[in-house]
């Protein structure tokens, strides 16, 4: 993958979760992070729970099925929440 496919199409392969934060790491080396507190569910969670993700697509969001939460790659990147 190129350096402008990897930013116009961003993929996650593992995701962390502490108790304040959600870390993501990226295809091309990049790990991002943002507060739990931006994601109620993610935040009111069990640790068990958060433990149980699962990518969507091709590594272009992460689904929690125990919470029902979705989270974007792209959206993460642009710090929306």
């Amino acid at each position: 993958m190129s350096t402008l496919e990897a930013e116009r199409h961003p993929q996650a392969h593992n995701v962390k979760c502490t108790d304040v934060a959600v870390y993501v790491e990226l295809l091309d080396g990049r790990t991002i992070s943002a507060p739990l507190v931006w994601f109620p569910r993610l935040a009111g969670a069990k640790k068990e729970q958060l433990k149980n993700w699962e990518l969507l697509g091709d590594g272009e969001g992460i689904h929690w099925p125990d919470l029902d939460e979705d989270l974007s790659v792209a959206g993460l990147l642009a710090g929306k929440h």
